[in-house]
């Protein structure tokens, strides 16, 4: 079974949350720093909010920022995300193929549905899992044990579609065969990841 990362991965989002937290943290004349935009990154939103509020010692509480989140993000998965290079083509392949096929994401629910939706790819995927949904981090061993009971599938048989390194690796010491997939947000992480990972992508054009 192919699972598939959806940030960063198929479509072109990570740029969106950048703004975001830029657009945020300068409302309250703060700036983003590396290890906050690398922590934050594909985490889910309670626990990122959580780390945001301690983080920056914010008065605001977990909820206020997640809905300020919301406001800000929600137009663009509902207009302007795109998908990435190759993407539809690839999945086209996977599926006359005969391949099975799911959506593994940390992105939040509604926005990844509006996203599908718009970009006709719904029916590509057996089951959409949200990783919010699990409540644990995506880059916590347990998202894949937890993922994997639900698809009924061992680790061995399943590859992995994903741009964060991080998680990456969490995936390939759970067992998967992992593709990495280049963004933009994780370029100085590229020799990293072209080590550890089976195999390394600089787009889904390469695989078609």
């Amino acid at each position: 079974m192919k699972l598939f990362d959806f940030d960063g991965t198929l479509v072109d989002s990570n740029g969106v949350w950048v703004e975001v937290d830029n657009t945020f943290l300068a409302r309250r004349g703060l700036t983003a720093t590396r290890e906050y935009s690398e922590t934050v990154g594909h985490s889910i939103f309670p626990i990122a909010a959580q780390f945001t509020k301690d983080y920056y010692h914010l008065d605001e509480t977990p909820e206020a920022i997640m809905a300020e989140w919301r406001s800000m993000g929600q137009e663009a998965y509902a207009h302007q995300v795109p998908l990435k290079p190759g993407a539809a083509d690839y999945l086209d392949r996977c599926r006359q193929a005969g391949e099975r096929m799911a959506l593994f994401t940390a992105c939040v629910p509604e926005f990844c549905q509006a996203a599908m939706e718009r970009l006709g790819l719904t029916d590509y995927f057996e089951r959409v899992i949200y990783v919010q949904e699990l409540g644990v981090e995506k880059r916590d061993p347990r998202a894949f044990s937890l993922a994997l009971e639900q698809l009924g599938e061992r680790p061995e048989a399943c590859a992995l579609y994903e741009d964060s390194p991080s998680v990456c690796r969490t995936a390939k010491e759970a067992g998967l065969t992992v593709v990495g997939v280049y963004d933009p947000f994780y370029a100085h992480y590229e020799d990293q990841m072209r080590a550890f990972c089976h195999r390394y992508i600089r787009s889904f054009t390469e695989l078609l």
